[in-house]
């Protein structure tokens, strides 16, 4: 009977080596720099839109896409970024899977949460491949035509409209949590501060922060946005990253607003490098390291 357990523990143990691996590790990094390359250009395509010098790109992921394309050596960029996402949705689908490797991080909504980051990623790095084959002077589909058309036909299904509010409640939940956290430095736990000087550990704070805050605030906006196409039962309603980022324009605060909010997220794709750098990982430790008796344990720095 004993023979039968280890035997069914052994699949387990295989994956909680993969999950600590170096090579999951290092997917990790190379997946939050490609984040951070992201969120830098839809940063900056914004606050082009608030500034009045609108160059026709989206600013969303497809925009971001598109203006990298379109750079010098374009092609191996988009590649570049392709291998990037691969390895971000490696990473999360490991998660997912045996949790992650911080404290908290056996808790089964952090564990749904890296989910559907690796399927939001996945999609991306899709739409990313399909652009590099196309030769990468488009950015692809406008993520606002997208969002229409996605929750047009999510509407017409039975119970369409419950679906479509519930994501869109969720999306507004998810925005709050990511700002509350970030304003409470949560994000701190995640990262070997240890190893920070001072200075860098305040820059890398300041990048948190306001960088989690406007991410925060879009996510919850764009969640509003689909909620409300729920409610009034109209797919116009929805919108993608690049309307409601537009929308903050029409504010009282103009486009300060979405000024504030295009810099916010500039310093999140900043903070995703520093992410990299820091980001607490398992400690790889050899067969003749590790005690008999205790492998697959003392891996995951801070879990409980």
């Amino acid at each position: 009977m004993e023979r039968s357990q280890d035997s069914a523990a052994q699949p387990k143990s295989r994956g909680r080596r993969l999950a600590d691996s170096r090579v999951v590790e290092v997917a990790s990094r190379v997946g939050l720099c490609a984040r951070g390359v992201i969120y830098v250009l839809v940063g900056i395509l914004a606050v082009r839109i608030g500034l009045g010098s609108d160059s026709g790109q989206e600013a969303d992921r497809s925009g971001a896409v598109g203006t990298l394309g379109e750079q010098p050596f374009g092609q191996a960029l988009l590649w570049a970024l392709v291998v990037g996402l691969a390895a971000m949705t490696l990473w999360r689908l490991c998660e997912a899977a045996f949790g992650q490797t911080v404290e908290g991080g056996e808790k089964w909504s952090r564990r749904l949460g890296s989910l559907g980051m690796a399927v939001f990623y996945a999609v991306i790095c899709v739409g990313v491949v399909q652009t590099a084959l196309v030769g990468g002077s488009t950015g692809g589909r406008p993520g606002d035509e997208t969002s229409k058309e996605y929750t047009a036909r999510v509407l017409d299904l039975p119970g369409g409209r419950v679906i479509v509010g519930v994501f869109g409640a969720v999306l507004i939940v998810v925005g709050a949590v990511i700002l509350v956290r970030s304003l409470m430095r949560r994000f701190e736990k995640d990262l070997r501060t240890e190893e920070m000087r001072p200075a860098t550990r305040r820059v890398v704070a300041i990048l948190g922060i306001v960088g989690g805050v406007a991410c925060g605030v879009v996510a919850a906006g764009a969640g509003l946005s689909v909620l409300l196409a729920a409610v009034r039962y109209d797919p116009s309603q929805a919108k993608g990253l690049d309307e409601t980022l537009r929308s903050f324009a029409a504010t009282p605060a103009g486009p300060a607003l979405l000024i504030a909010a295009a810099v916010g997220l500039v310093l999140f794709g900043l903070y995703s490098f520093c992410e990299a750098r820091w980001r607490k990982a398992a400690v790889h430790e050899t067969p003749a390291e590790q005690p008999a008796g205790s492998a697959g344990s003392g891996t995951r720095p801070g879990a409980s």
